[in-house]
């Protein structure tokens, strides 16, 4: 428990002290265009991806038919 109080303790200045820092954005509406598009591509690769990986959980968990001898 000390040592969480220690971390603590040493964390929390450490932040407000790089939140301090005033700095000033001089990016315009198309960097931010660009930037809020490259997130959407990014979001949307992840719908495949979700699929493709709960396809393979279903297919590592899931039950295997017997075929039947021929």
């Amino acid at each position: 428990m000390k040592t969480l109080a220690t971390i603590i303790g040493t964390l929390a200045p450490a932040t407000s002290f790089a939140a301090s820092s005033a700095r000033e954005d001089s990016s315009g509406l198309f960097v931010w265009i660009f930037l809020g598009f490259c997130a959407l591509i990014v979001a949307a690769q992840m719908v495949p991806a979700a699929l493709m990986f709960f396809g393979i959980i279903k297919g590592v968990t899931g039950k295997t038919e017997a075929k039947e001898g021929v």
